[in-house]
């Protein structure tokens, strides 16, 4: 159920927010031959879809693309001005170094500010302003910047997939969300192995969740799903610092996070609990007070019974974010169930 080889090289390929097509382009081809049907929207949304006749629709959501940078400025010295594509902190940011996709190419980066021994004593305890941070990718002058990289273009952190220690952990940039995407790919390619049951399923890769759930609220308008999940990242609290009163209890390796508020189902939420207990596949509830910030919210407002569905995640918005393997297979094991759980005669209307 995780195919790993392919989830290193989803991770890997760039995909920030508006700039996902290379990404897509790998799911496809992963994807193509198993399921019914397979196209892209003009927004750049990714629909795999089995039993397209059926008149009962779920929608699996997980957005593809990630945090990242666009360039906005070079200046006569060769350097890379940028702005934000997505939320960051930015004392993560010095140092790291970035792919700058261009189009000249790929180029290393290196995200360059003023060393510490420079700096005035008020200005070490703050962190550094986005404005006043750059890109170095090793260029005399703008000439030679510009033959290479052109403003509009973008950048992502360098840093590639990995293990990480002894129990099925995985380390990488972006895992929020190509392991959403990831998981949704993983459930059709299951799914397609038998296509014996009720529900017609659409399986999105959606992009510029970072920039407002614009691929999701395009995909959710064109599909109009009885029931829709969205599959994303969420809070790891088994790390210092992080508040449980705040966050929940969440750890790594625990289980997916099943959401249960305002945003969400409670008919289908319930019906995801009991599948779960039947099966003893380890879940942990998370309360969610209000919109979840997620597909979810887009998918809600289309009429859907809603999920979310949540992959704990460590170091969220910074180059290295972990997860669990364990965690993923048992997404694919409880929404496969799920999916085939579904007959004609749920509503899941809630009264």
């Amino acid at each position: 159920m995780v195919n790993e080889e392919f989830l290193k090289k989803l991770v890997t390929t760039p995909r920030a927010t508006g700039y996902e097509f290379g990404a897509q382009q790998i799911i496809k081809e992963y994807l193509e031959k198993d399921v019914d049907e397979i196209y892209a929207d003009r927004v750049g949304n990714l629909y795999a879809v089995i039993n397209p006749e059926s008149s009962f629709k779920v929608m699996l959501a997980g957005h593809i693309d990630q945090i990242g940078f666009q360039i906005s400025y070079i200046d006569d010295d060769g350097y890379l001005w940028f702005k934000p594509l997505g939320g960051f902190d930015t004392s993560t940011l010095p140092g790291k170094r970035v792919k700058v996709i261009g189009k000249g190419g790929t180029f290393l980066g290196v995200i360059g500010k003023k060393a510490i021994h420079l700096m005035k004593p008020d200005e070490r305890k703050k962190a550094p302003e986005m404005e006043k941070l750059f890109i170095d990718i090793g260029c005399k002058d703008k000439e030679e910047a510009s033959s290479k990289i052109q403003v509009g273009d973008f950048a992502v952190f360098d840093y590639g997939y990995d293990r990480l220690g002894e129990h099925n952990y995985a380390v990488s940039s972006g895992f929020d969300d190509s392991i959403g995407a990831f998981i949704v790919a993983e459930i059709m390619k299951e799914l397609a192995k038998d296509k014996n049951f009720y529900a017609g399923v659409y399986g999105v890769s959606t992009v510029q969740e970072e920039i407002g759930l614009r691929g999701a609220t395009v995909a959710a308008k064109r599909i109009s799903p009885e029931v829709g999940i969205a599959f994303d990242v969420g809070f790891a609290s088994d790390a210092p610092e992080i508040s449980k009163k705040d966050v929940g209890e969440v750890k790594l390796g625990d289980g997916p996070i099943i959401s249960i508020g305002p945003n969400l189902n409670p008919v289908l939420v319930k019906r995801i609990i009991e599948i779960a207990e039947k099966n003893e596949i380890p879940i942990q509830p998370h309360a969610a007070n209000r919109g979840t910030g997620t597909d979810a919210n887009a998918i809600q407002l289309s009429g859907a019974a809603t999920a979310l569905v949540g992959i704990p995640n460590r170091y969220m918005h910074t180059a290295s974010e972990v997860i669990s393997l364990d965690d993923v297979k048992n997404i694919i094991k409880l929404v496969v169930k799920l999916i085939k759980s579904i007959t004609e005669e749920d509503t899941f209307i809630p009264f």
